[in-house]
């Protein structure tokens, strides 16, 4: 039995959502955020030392980093749902997208997250974040035009990319890009999504 280590208002939801999607059979574990630092509790470190989530455990086997998850729930869960056939186009454009997720899109996100904290201290590099977010945003909004999904058809990678459209609506970002917007009304209106997020609580994103 898969068992997610999951975070309240994080990455960790997309990983209840995938599972929903295909019906596998999981346990959810809950953690909290610390309510000052929100930052994960000491006790995800007896999981894997990083103390990070989203992790799942599979009987013996301990899975962190989203990708990763993803790829290992497709693999030994999947039954050859959710993601494009093995050699296929489509499946070299899913790969790209579960690696572009967190290795590239993230992480001006995250630095304006972070750098908005600093106040007048982190004005000197607000725009060379805001340039990034234009220029991989911009590029992600560019992939969706005229389509409903990032692959041919919906797939773990529009699971592993959904926190990347959702976070841009906190951030007051999201009617910059009309597309990424409609697809991610879109995919929230899935029935497995809304499942999700009714047994996961509290995550902040879940309303675009």
């Amino acid at each position: 039995m898969i068992v997610v280590h999951h975070l309240n208002d994080s990455r960790s939801q997309r990983i209840l959502w995938l599972l929903e999607e295909l019906g596998v059979p999981y346990e959810i574990k809950f953690y909290q955020r610390d309510a000052t630092t929100r930052l994960a509790p000491p006790e995800l470190t007896a999981i894997h030392p990083l103390g990070k989530s989203p992790v799942i455990t599979d009987g013996d086997r301990v899975v962190h980093e989203s990708g990763a998850i993803i790829d290992y729930i497709i693999r030994r869960h999947g039954g050859g749902r959710l993601a494009p056939a093995l050699g296929s186009e489509a499946y070299e454009t899913y790969q790209q997208w579960l690696h572009y997720a967190e290795g590239s899109a993230m992480l001006p996100l995250l630095l304006y997250m972070y750098v908005s904290r600093l106040g007048e201290a982190g004005k000197p590099l607000h725009a060379r974040i805001d340039s990034e977010i234009a220029n991989h945003i911009g590029y992600v909004n560019t992939c969706l035009a005229g389509r409903d999904w990032l692959s041919a058809d919906f797939s773990a990678a529009d699971v592993q990319m959904s926190f990347v459209g959702e976070v841009l609506l906190p951030f007051g970002r999201l009617d910059a890009y009309p597309n990424i917007k409609a697809w991610v009304k879109r995919f929230q209106a899935r029935p497995a999504y809304k499942r999700a997020l009714e047994k996961g609580g509290v995550y902040s994103y879940g309303n675009a």
